[in-house]
């Protein structure tokens, strides 16, 4: 069996790690892989019981600085273990493939061990083919130094790009402006998502709920961000219960600051309707029983609405930082009647409750719009089958559509 290694870090929220997680799923039915992860652990988070997990001394930004666990003396300190580990794990697996999650499109901080690591492998083990899996959108505005530095990364040292979306409805070219100075093969996977499930409890869920009583889920991703949301929601309650009877299930993420979990739980003293969690790893049965979900729109959480056709409001956020990630996502899909979106400076209790109102009175998504397609971890691990076993059609195995669609360019050899 071939291996994989397969390197991702998440530096605020926890989606690169659930996207990430979910390829890896799938790659395990083919490959060996040694999954490094190298953001803080998640009480609850599940990996795959075949995956030999490489944890690396945890690094994190808060406030667009690095921060470390208390076990370690400084940030340099974990730079250097960190550098050196990632090459020693190399150098002990000999994997046939090194995957990088999201870099060399972001992850900038992270030069000072990735660019060691990839500059190793070129020199020692020229035969590792190394890969990108990204996003479907990059979202940054990058200037002309930061596109020319990509360029060089990617063509320096990378053998192929997995972008990962239905080219029908984002492509790479619309993401990076210097699409056709790469000069990897690029492939369009399909969306990362998990399968939708089957014979969900609701009650195991919710609770005993009377038919007639609304479901909504409130979920922020990781948490870092999205607390504006949250507490919005709450003030929100007793509008809506004036209008509708319903029952509000939220999740703040593990990474949400306990004094802020504690100030929500604290406003929902007297709103036995409001249950408030840190993490499930049922969020996608959640989204599968809700009559609406109210999140950010970060990528995971947008293909889980497009999986389950919950109807749905999103607030995007970040493109007040110049990154327009989430913007673009949900301006596309709000354009095709997908989904209703908030900015956040427009939340407000009122405003909020009238808007789940309007969008309860909808339809569900998946009724209005054709399917997406959402095989974009299954695609990808038999994409990699294929290509480790040298068949001259990589795209086999009950997936055509690659071979049709994805390729945006070549470059032999691969």
């Amino acid at each position: 069996m071939k291996k994989i290694m397969f390197y991702c870090q998440y530096l605020s929220g926890m989606g690169h790690l659930v996207r990430s997680t979910e390829i890896v799923r799938n790659l395990v039915k083919y490959f060996q892989v040694y999954f490094i992860v190298g953001g803080p652990k998640i009480v609850g988070f599940e990996m795959p019981a075949q995956v030999k997990l490489i944890q690396l001394p945890a690094l994190w930004l808060e406030n667009g600085r690095f921060i470390v666990e208390d076990d370690y003396n400084s940030v340099e300190e974990v730079k250097e273990l960190r550098k050196n580990l990632l090459i020693s794990e190399f150098d002990k697996t000999k994997p046939d493939y090194l995957i990088t999650e999201f870099f060399p499109f972001g992850r900038h901080k992270l030069l000072f061990e990735l660019v060691p690591l990839v500059e190793h492998i070129k020199t020692t083990s020229p035969d590792t083919k190394i890969l990108c899996s990204l996003r479907d959108v990059i979202g940054k505005d990058s200037n002309q130094e930061e596109e020319e530095t990509i360029c060089y990364l990617m063509n320096r040292y990378f053998d192929l790009l997995l972008f990962h979306a239905d080219a029908r409805f984002q492509q790479f070219s619309e993401t990076f402006p210097r699409y056709k100075d790469i000069k990897a093969e690029i492939i369009h996977t399909g969306f990362v998502t998990q399968p939708v499930m089957k014979n969900i409890d609701d009650h195991q869920l919710w609770g005993e709920v009377n038919p007639g009583i609304k479901k909504i889920l409130v979920s922020v991703g990781g948490g870092r961000i999205g607390y504006e949301l949250l507490k919005t929601v709450i003030e929100a309650s007793p509008i809506l219960a004036r209008q509708i009877p319903c029952i509000i299930k939220i999740f703040t993420g593990p990474f949400m600051p306990e004094e802020k979990v504690d100030q929500l739980t604290q406003l929902t003293a007297h709103q036995e309707n409001i249950h408030i969690e840190t993490y499930t790893l049922q969020l996608l049965a959640y989204m599968q029983t809700a009559d609406i979900s109210l999140s950010l729109s970060g990528y995971n959480t947008t293909i889980n609405i497009l999986s389950t056709g919950v109807r749905a409001i999103v607030v995007p956020i970040g493109h007040e930082n110049e990154d327009k990630e989430q913007l673009i996502r949900t301006q596309k899909l709000q354009q095709l009647g997908i989904l209703d979106y908030m900015f956040a400076q427009d939340l407000e209790a009122y405003n909020l409750a009238d808007r789940i109102i309007t969008c309860l009175n909808k339809n569900r998504a998946w009724e209005s719009y054709p399917q997406f397609d959402l095989q974009g971890a299954e695609k990808t691990a038999v994409f990699l089958k294929n290509l480790s076993h040298g068949e001259e059609d990589t795209c086999a195995g009950g997936f055509p559509e690659l071979s049709k669609v994805s390729v945006t360019h070549k470059r032999g050899g691969v």
